[in-house]
């Protein structure tokens, strides 16, 4: 197929892309590269564009011009506190362009539509496991335009356009893009570079995945019949932890002198997702148990594949204070 990845260059996206070429896919790659266009490098089969999707003129012409059989649209302004530095900035990401990309999708042919939403969208539920069916309740401006623009795809869905909605559990592991600003990699990079972890409260709980493992969802998603997938949403987890028991597990993967510390806090907010119904119904289970991502740290800090851990380029939050988040001249590398 012809696909078109949003946010290529990103945590999922770097990851993803070496997956869709490896089925034998074209994969065009659509990024502002803020964070270098050399996470992803130029491959067989692989067109990077440095663009942004604000720019609706550019964003549809590359639909018209591409005809794309897919589009995954992973480009966003990632997690809760990315998006509250700059609201006016998330919501024309987030939302504006997000709603653009999804109607010009339409517009142009494209036949399935792959919108990477947020487990976030549930806000929280007292039920121990939350399905697709449970109500959509947002606390978070990140949050409430993943669940917004699930409402613009589901409303362009008709028989040429199969839009599915991927709700992710917080992602975790190694990618060429790395974030240290997730639970599990947060944990692990105390535990490597400090020998102590601190834990907020620690009975909160948290569903995780693997990076591979969410890439790998987004490669089978595009291989189902469009029936089985149209217009409809997928919790997609590994499992589910208390804050404290991700802080064990790292330690039991570092190493026993590693040194869990409690903080108290009067945030005590949990979300427990089952994803039973990708399982069942798609076929699908994450493989990779959530050690793998501690110990893929462990050996790329030792390995010098992590060189400046301490760098912003690795939190999103600090990077978007100190560098201009603006657009770019659209350029193919």
């Amino acid at each position: 197929m012809r696909i078109l990845v949003t946010g290529a260059g990103g945590y999922i996206g770097t990851v993803l892309v070496p997956k869709l070429l490896a089925e034998g896919h074209t994969v065009t790659g659509l990024d502002l590269f803020y964070y270098g266009a050399d996470r992803l490098p130029p491959a067989t089969g692989l067109y990077r564009i440095m663009g942004d999707i604000r720019d609706e003129g550019r964003v549809a012409d590359l639909l018209r011009d591409g005809r794309f059989d897919a589009v995954v649209h992973l480009a966003a302004i990632s997690n809760d506190p990315s998006s509250e530095l700059d609201p006016d900035l998330t919501r024309s990401v987030n939302l504006v362009a997000s709603r653009h990309l999804m109607e010009a999708s339409h517009a142009h042919g494209v036949g399935r539509f792959l919108f990477a939403s947020s487990a976030s969208v549930y806000g929280i539920k007292d039920t121990p496991n939350v399905t697709e069916e449970h109500s959509l309740d947002p606390i978070t401006l990140y949050a409430r335009y993943k669940a917004e623009c699930e409402g613009i795809l589901n409303g362009l869905v008709d028989e040429s356009f199969c839009g599915v909605s991927v709700r992710s559990a917080t992602v975790c592991g190694l990618s060429p893009r790395l974030r240290l600003d997730l639970t599990i990699n947060i944990l692990t990079h105390f535990a490597l570079t400090r020998g102590a972890i601190r834990v907020f409260g620690g009975d909160q709980m948290r569903p995780n995945i693997h990076v591979e493992d969410i890439a790998d969802f987004y490669v089978h998603a595009l291989s189902l019949d469009a029936d089985v997938v149209r217009g409809r949403a997928f919790n997609i987890s590994r499992e589910n932890s208390s804050v404290m028991g991700l802080a064990e597990m790292v330690r039991a993967e570092i190493g026993p002198d590693v040194k869990i510390g409690i903080v108290e806090t009067d945030d005590h907010r949990s979300y427990s997702l089952s994803a039973d119904l990708a399982r069942r119904e798609l076929g699908f289970s994450p493989r990779r148990e959530l050690q793998y991502a501690c110990t893929q740290l462990r050996d790329a800090y030792a390995t010098g594949r992590v060189p400046d851990p301490e760098s912003d380029v690795y939190r999103n939050v600090e990077l978007m204070k100190t560098r201009p988040f603006g657009p770019v001249e659209w350029t193919e590398l």
